[in-house]
């Protein structure tokens, strides 16, 4: 059974409800055949990107970067899995409070070193926090899962 592995940084209340709805998005009832692994990115560890078929990151914008937390996860990561997990599926999502951009460019960057493969631009959630967020978000989990059980991914 395919498995998407969901690693997102969770500070507040609202970005638990994004890592939420990724996973509720991911499990959708129409969704059979794939299991979802949610895990913050400070117990997320190479092991787990080895056992995943495609990979869901969640951070925040931290001082324009993302979360010392996401920044972690790639630093024990990194080396562990590059040459094993080339043309990984992945997507992000950026909780930010200004214009996300820092953040975008700094995961894109690590994961081109990855040379992971993205499915779609990266989900920036910019300004003051709006339900249609976790909406967002939950689409995004949703479609990564439906990918993985259709076999597109």
């Amino acid at each position: 059974m395919p498995r998407l592995l969901i690693v997102a940084h969770a500070p507040s209340p609202n970005t638990l409800r994004l890592r939420e709805a990724a996973a509720r998005g991911a499990r959708h009832p129409d969704i059979e055949d794939v299991e979802v692994v949610v895990m913050p990115p400070l117990e997320a560890g190479p092991e787990d990107v080895r056992a995943c078929d495609a990979i869901l990151l969640g951070t925040t914008e931290n001082l324009g970067t993302m979360s010392g937390a996401l920044k972690d996860f790639f630093d024990r990561s990194y080396y562990p899995v590059l040459e094993e997990k080339q043309g990984l599926p992945c997507a992000l999502y950026v909780r930010a409070g200004h214009d996300g951009t820092g953040t975008r460019r700094a995961v894109e960057s690590i994961v081109t070193g990855l040379r992971w493969k993205w499915v779609q631009a990266p989900l920036i959630l910019r300004g003051d926090w709006q339900q249609g967020f976790a909406d967002r978000v939950e689409e995004l989990g949703m479609a990564m899962a439906a990918g993985l059980d259709s076999g597109i991914l």
